[in-house]
C-alpha cells in the first residue's frame, strides 16, 4: 500500500494527527472526511481516585476515570499494523491504545497502574530539588517552574512530556487510571528545553493540542480499551475546564485577491472554510475553531482560502520596475565578499560552507579573547550547541573529513561571521574569512622529489594576496606576533596597520590545537577580519584612473644589510620603501643568507630596490643621493651595510 510521508509545520498541531490530515485532504477535494461516531460511556461506578488540579495556570483541565479489571496482553493485529504503518513499535495494549489516539488525533494520553498510586493524583507544580524516573529511564531534577502529575508518594509525571517508570502499565496490570489534560504550551516548551528532553507528547502540548476534544479523546480511549482489553468503567472526573472562548475575525472576502492574488467566489470561500471547521456568519464574522491556535486575523484566513483553492492557481507577476537604469543594489560588504570568493578561488582555494554551531570543547578551545562563548538553551543537538567564536574550527573538522577519506592536500576558505560578546555582553557578528591548508602542497614525484608540506609562509601569501584583493595597504602592514594560544608560537604571526589594528592572523597551528581536533598535522591556518580593513579614501567609482606607463624605463640597485637575526626582515624592505617615496617604486628581498662570513646572531639580507625616473634620466649624483638615504633608512631600524 502507498506510504504518505507528511511534514508538519510547527504552526500545524491540528494535523499532527492522521484525523487532522485527512481534514485538509476532504476540504481540498481528496475524498470525504467521515464524521466521528463517539459513543459515551457510562460509568458504572464512581471514580475512586481523587483527581485535581492545583496549578491551574500550567494545567488548566484535567479530566480521568478509572477502568477495572483489564487484561494488558497483546494488540490485535490490526492496531499494531497502524502503529507500525506511522513509525512506532507495538508494546502491549493499554500503551498501543494511548499512541492510536495520539497518532489519530493529535491527543496525547497516559495510562497509570492504579495499584502503583497513593492517594489523590494531582496536578501541581514541582519543588524545587524534586526527581523522577522517567520512561526513558533516566532520572530528572525538577523545579518549581515545572508541572507534574503527583500523588501522595511523589511525581509519577513530567506533565505533558513522559510518564514515569514506577507507575507505568505492564503485563500484570489490572485496574488502570487514565489521565487526559490541557497543558499551557509555554510551559511545556520551557520544561523540555530545560530538561533537554524531547517527546511525541511535548512536540504537540507544546504547539497547542485542541482544548475541546478532551471529553471526546476520553471516551475514544475508555471504549477502545473495553474493546480489547475488557474491563468496568468509572464515572468521569473533571477537574478544572480548558479554554472555551473561539476567537472570531472579522473579514473581507476581497481580501483573497488583494492578498493571495486569486480571485475566489465567496461562495466557495465560505465552502472552503466551512469543511476546515470554521463557522461563517452572513456579515462574514468567522468563528476559528480552537484547534486552530495558528489563526490570528484576516491574513490568515486569507492563507487558508487559497492554499485550498490552489497556490499554483496564483498568477506570475512581474513587480513594478522604476524607468531608467536599475541602480547597483549590493551593499560594500557584500561587494567585498564576492571579491574575496573569486580571488580565493582563483588561488586554487575550495570555499566551504560550515555549520555557525560547534561542540562547545571545540568552541572553548578557540574562546580565548572573545568575551565568552554564545551558548544556545536548545540546540539543534549537543556538538551543535556554542556559536563558534572563530572560522577555524568548522574549517578544520571539513579538512579532517577530507584527509581521513584519502585526501593528499586540502586547500579550504570560508566567508562567514564569529560570535562574539561584545562590551556588557552585547551580541557582536565579526565578518571573517578563514583559510586551512592541509597535507601536501606539492605532490612527492621524479622530478620534484618527495611531497612538499604546506608551512606558515603559505598561510602568509595566502593572507597577503586575499587582503591585496581586499583593498588593505598591504606595503604598510606590520608583522607582529601573538597570534593566539591555538597557533605555534615559532611559526605564527599577525598582520597589523599599527601596534593595535590587528588585520589578520596566520600560521601553523599548535600541536595541542591539532591534538584536540585529532588531525594529523602540520596544518596551517589563517583569519582575516574583513571588518578591520578600513575603507579606501575618496569613495568607490567605476572608471579606473587613466593608464600612463612611464617614458624611461625604471633602474635597479642591489643593497645588502647585516641585522639581528631575530627582528623581521619586512622591517628593512619598510624602511627602504620609506626612504624616498618620490623615486623608489618598489623594493624586494631575493636574499637571505647566515654562515661563513656572518657574525653570530646576524644575517645578512640582500634588497633590490626599483627606481623610477620621471622627466629624465637620472644623473649619478641623483642615484649616490637615493642610495644614501636608503642606506640611512636602514641604519637607523638597527642595520648596516656590508662592505
Amino acid at each position: 500500500s502507498p506510504v504518505f510521508d507528511v511534514a508538519i509545520t510547527p504552526n500545524r498541531p491540528d494535523c499532527m494527527g492522521v484525523y487532522g490530515i485527512a481534514r485538509d485532504l476532504a476540504a481540498a477535494g481528496l475524498g470525504t472526511l467521515k464524521p466521528l461516531t463517539i459513543d459515551k460511556v457510562a460509568g458504572s461506578f464512581p471514580c475512586p481516585v481523587e483527581i485535581r488540579t492545583d496549578d491551574p495556570d500550567g494545567c488548566p483541565a484535567f479530566y480521568g476515570r478509572v477502568i477495572r479489571g483489564v487484561t494488558n496482553g497483546a494488540s490485535p493485529e490490526w492496531l499494531q499494523a497502524a502503529l507500525r504503518s506511522a513509525g512506532q513499535r507495538p508494546i502491549s495494549a493499554l500503551v498501543d491504545v494511548t499512541n492510536f489516539l495520539m497518532l489519530g488525533f493529535g491527543r496525547p494520553a497516559h495510562a497509570y497502574d492504579l495499584a502503583k498510586l497513593n492517594g489523590a493524583v494531582v496536578a501541581r507544580r514541582a519543588k524545587d530539588g524534586e526527581q523522577v524516573l522517567a520512561l526513558n529511564e533516566k532520572t530528572y531534577t525538577l523545579d518549581a517552574e515545572m508541572t507534574v502529575i503527583a500523588d501522595d508518594s511523589g511525581v509519577h509525571d513530567i506533565a505533558g512530556i513522559m510518564g514515569g517508570e514506577h507507575s507505568g502499565v505492564s503485563e500484570g496490570t489490572k485496574d488502570v487510571l487514565l489521565e487526559i489534560a490541557y497543558f499551557d504550551p509555554e510551559r511545556i516548551g520551557a520544561t523540555g528545553r530545560r530538561l533537554g528532553l524531547a517527546s511525541d507528547a511535548r512536540t504537540r502540548f507544546e504547539r497547542g493540542v485542541d482544548p475541546a476534544f478532551l471529553d471526546d479523546g476520553l471516551e475514544l480511549l475508555t471504549s477502545l480499551i473495553l474493546q480489547i482489553c475488557g474491563g468496568e468503567a468509572s464515572e468521569v472526573v473533571r477537574a478544572g475546564a480548558p479554554p472555551s472562548q473561539q476567537k472570531v475575525v472579522s473579514y473581507d472576502p476581497a481580501l483573497a485577491e488583494q492578498l493571495g492574488g486569486v480571485a475566489v467566489p465567496e461562495a466557495e470561500q465560505k465552502a472552503i472554510l466551512a469543511a476546515l471547521g470554521f463557522q461563517v456568519s452572513p456579515d462574514w464574522k468567522i468563528a476559528v475553531p480552537l484547534r486552530r491556535h495558528d489563526v490570528e486575523g484576516a491574513p490568515d484566513i486569507v492563507e487558508e482560502v487559497v492554499r485550498i483553492h490552489g497556490i499554483d492557481k496564483v498568477a506570475s507577476v512581474a513587480l513594478p520596475r522604476a524607468d531608467g537604469v536599475a541602480q547597483p543594489t549590493a551593499t560594500p560588504a557584500q561587494k567585498l565578499e564576492r571579491r574575496l570568493r573569486r580571488a580565493a578561488a582563483a588561488r586554487g582555494l575550495n570555499e566551504a560552507v560550515t555549520w555557525s554551531f560547534l561542540p562547545v570543547p571545540e568552541a572553548e578551545h578557540f574562546a580565548d579573547g572573545n568575551g565568552g562563548l554564545w551558548i544556545l538553551d536548545n540546540p539543534i543537538s549537543e556538538d551543535m550547541k556554542a556559536m563558534r567564536p572563530a572560522l577555524i574550527p568548522g574549517l578544520l573538522s571539513a579538512a579532517k573529513r577530507n584527509l581521513d577519506r584519502g585526501a593528499k592536500g586540502v586547500r579550504l576558505f570560508e566567508i562567514g561571521r564569529r560570535y562574539l560578546r561584545g562590551e556588557g555582553g552585547a551580541s557582536d557578528e565579526r565578518l571573517t574569512l578563514g583559510v586551512v591548508l592541509a597535507g601536501e602542497k606539492v605532490p612527492g614525484g621524479w622530478s620534484t622529489g618527495k611531497a612538499q608540506l604546506f608551512d606558515a609562509f603559505d598561510a602568509k601569501g595566502e593572507v597577503l594576496a586575499l587582503l591585496a584583493e581586499a583593498g588593505a595597504p598591504v606595503d604598510k602592514l606590520q608583522v607582529m606576533g601573538e597570534a593566539g594560544s591555538q597557533f605555534h608560537p615559532g611559526q605564527s604571526a599577525t598582520l597589523r596597520l599599527g601596534p593595535k589594528v590587528v588585520l589578520a592572523r596566520f600560521g601553523a597551528l599548535h600541536p595541542k590545537t591539532l591534538e584536540a581536533f585529532d588531525v594529523d598535522g602540520p596544518v596551517v591556518a589563517a583569519e582575516i577580519y574583513l571588518d578591520a580593513i578600513p575603507e579606501k579614501k575618496g569613495g568607490a567609482s567605476f572608471a579606473r584612473t587613466a593608464y600612463s606607463p612611464p617614458a624611461l624605463q625604471a633602474v635597479t640597485r642591489d643593497f645588502a644589510f647585516l641585522m639581528d637575526a631575530a627582528k623581521p626582515a619586512g622591517d628593512l624592505l619598510r624602511a627602504v620603501k620609506g626612504a624616498d617615496k618620490a623615486n623608489i617604486v618598489d623594493a624586494r628581498i631575493f636574499d637571505d643568507f647566515r654562515g661563513q662570513g656572518v657574525p653570530e646572531g646576524k644575517k645578512s639580507l640582500a634588497v633590490e630596490v626599483t627606481l623610477q625616473p620621471g622627466e629624465k634620466s637620472y644623473t649619478d649624483e641623483e642615484l649616490k643621493a637615493i642610495a644614501e638615504r636608503i642606506v640611512a633608512a636602514a641604519v637607523k631600524m638597527g642595520a648596516e651595510l656590508r662592505g
